[in-house]
């Protein structure tokens, strides 16, 4: 039986980006943890995001939504499940805030690690499907590329920071 909270992947279900980041792991987790700063990074530019909950605590609300400049929107409220200072964030679209159950467009859980690694941060994020069909749809969707581009993102902005 897999531990629940592992970040090992079932390749059937989910999707992994493992990079490494040239930027210290602090600055890594400050653009992370500070919703000002998250927006700046979080979708794929020239999108947009919006922060309309972010309360970084295990039942916290979590929600993005973001807009495109052709008029596209991606509504995304969900739940923090688990928040290990510098080292690991999970969250989740199936649950809302304090817990409450929620019925996701995209139905996931996503699990982002840091550790140090040379004079970098090795950044892992790990996206839990239910099943291979959901999985694979968020494949189809561009999973690799959004989220990649988001990383490089993140990388880019973390170097920026003090």
């Amino acid at each position: 039986m897999t531990n629940p909270n592992s970040a090992s992947a079932e390749p059937h279900q989910d999707l992994v980006i493992s990079r490494l980041i040239r930027a210290p792991r602090a600055l890594v987790w400050k653009a992370w943890a500070d919703p000002q700063l998250l927006k700046e990074w979080w979708c794929p530019k020239p999108w947009t995001t919006e922060i309309r909950a972010f309360d970084m605590r295990p039942g916290g609300a979590f929600y993005t939504f973001m807009r495109g400049p052709d008029g596209g929107t991606s509504d995304n409220p969900g739940c923090f499940l688990e928040v290990v200072p510098k080292e690991r964030i999970v969250c989740t679209s199936m649950l809302l805030g304090d817990w409450r159950p929620a019925t996701p467009w995209m139905p996931f859980t996503g699990i982002f690690t840091m550790a140090d690694e040379g004079d970098g941060t090795r950044y892992v994020a790990t996206c839990m499907h239910p099943d291979k069909a959901t999985r694979d749809k968020h494949e189809e969707m561009g999973f690799y590329e959004g989220w990649g581009t988001c990383i490089d993102q993140l990388e880019t902005f973390a170097q920026g920071l003090r």
